[in-house]
């Protein structure tokens, strides 16, 4: 793969909305639906040709119909605008019976929503890890049959996974209880397969690891985030650091970058076509363009 190759897909990684119905604020001080349309509008202005909107649980706080009717009459169109496909992933806090009428349009079902997606090559496999009235997470018996017969046949591009529970450790005090459960069984099903990744929320903080030799990609909440560097022992949820990640799928590699939701102060921009006229250079005269000697944006 050379430097300036361009990636075959690009997923935004949008995780822990939690709505609740009638616009309540989350804790009565987060505005939910504030920061979805923040970064919508982001990822709207930044032109980029975006394969999926992938929402990795937790997309309602108590899973309300509301909630629900309410972040899809914001993403739908967005992601239309976009030319997306919009994935909704189950997590703890969502109603499987809700998420599947009110989402999904289909029948109301209490089963596990696992789906496959085609994204034009690139098969990304949704996998819902909810346990109905609880928090930790699990992968049934039956659901491990099926990734496992999923994974049997490989995809063109391989394939990611996106769940809510990361497999991955976290310090954070009671966060450990509520993990996704028999890890090894899972590790087992993926392990030597072609999956690339495997994208989750959860953690409400954006982290990565490796598990059974797999790159995890962990989304923040775009509602509040917790603090890894609050005092010990203290579960600390702040409104601000709100993120989501971008995965940048290559032939030979995928990369997951943070992308912050807010405006901000630009410190540095380039001058109008600048980009432009350098991307028409040789890449020696780039190089010479960006050596210590030259001013970067002139």
């Amino acid at each position: 793969m050379t430097s300036n190759a361009e990636p075959t897909h690009v997923i935004a990684h949008i995780s822990d909305t939690h709505f609740l119905e009638g616009e309540a604020l989350l804790y009565g001080a987060v505005d939910t639906d504030a920061t979805v349309k923040q970064i919508l509008a982001q990822l709207e202005g930044s032109g980029i040709r975006f394969d999926a909107l992938v929402f990795t649980g937790d997309i309602a706080d108590l899973g309300e119909s509301d909630a629900y009717g309410r972040i899809r009459s914001i993403v739908e169109p967005a992601a239309a605008r976009l030319g997306a496909e919009l994935i909704w992933v189950m997590g703890n806090h969502d109603e499987r019976a809700r998420l599947r009428t009110d989402l999904l349009d289909e029948a109301a079902s209490n089963d596990p929503v696992d789906r496959v997606f085609d994204l034009n090559g690139l098969r990304l496999i949704a996998l819902d890890t909810s346990v109905p009235g609880y928090h930790h997470g699990e992968l049934t018996e039956n659901q491990l049959q099926w990734l496992s017969a999923q994974l049997s046949v490989p995809a063109p591009h391989g394939t990611l996974l996106a769940l809510h529970h990361p497999p991955i450790p976290t310090t954070l005090p009671l966060m450990p209880i509520l993990e996704l459960q028999n890890q090894h069984l899972f590790a087992d099903v993926i392990r030597g397969t072609d999956v690339r990744g495997i994208l989750g929320g959860h953690l409400h903080y954006s982290s990565t690891s490796l598990f059974a030799g797999v790159p995890i990609s962990v989304a923040a909440a775009t509602c509040y985030t917790l603090n890894l560097a609050a005092e010990r022992g203290v579960l600390s949820g702040v409104a601000g650091g709100q993120s989501i990640n971008l995965v940048h799928v290559y032939d030979e590699q995928v990369v997951h970058s943070v992308v912050p939701i807010g405006g901000f102060d630009v410190v540095s921009t380039s001058p109008p076509g600048y980009v432009a006229r350098l991307a028409a250079l040789s890449p020696e005269r780039q190089r010479d363009a960006f050596s210590r000697k030259a001013p970067v944006a002139g």
